[in-house]
């Protein structure tokens, strides 16, 4: 039988009110591992404790890699569409994003 593994796209709220968007394979010990301050040069060693506001679920690491370049490009108001599934609102703000381009 093959394992599939699972792969995780998440983003953190920061105690200063920031976000910080990561991808992991083991997401119970990814958030543990920020707000222990594990890594000293990690963006949130500073900025602990985290709370975990997003939470997407892939089969293909590729994917993965993709969406959390997508969501690191985004605003923070359509980050904070995504946390409340506001699909509406997310596609008016890239619309509106686009207009400002062609002008």
């Amino acid at each position: 039988m093959e394992y599939l593994q699972t792969y995780f796209v998440y983003i953190v709220q920061c105690n200063d009110d920031s976000y910080y968007t990561g991808i992991t394979n083991d997401i119970e010990r990814r958030i543990a591992e920020h707000n222990s301050g594990v890594d000293v040069k990690s963006y949130t060693y500073l900025k602990r404790p985290v709370e975990l506001k997003y939470l997407a679920t892939f089969q293909f690491v590729d994917q993965a890699i993709a969406f959390e370049k997508q969501i690191k490009g985004w605003s923070r108001i359509k980050k904070e569409a995504l946390f409340i599934s506001d699909w509406k609102k997310i596609i008016e703000i890239s619309n509106e994003k686009n207009k400002a381009k062609k002008k």
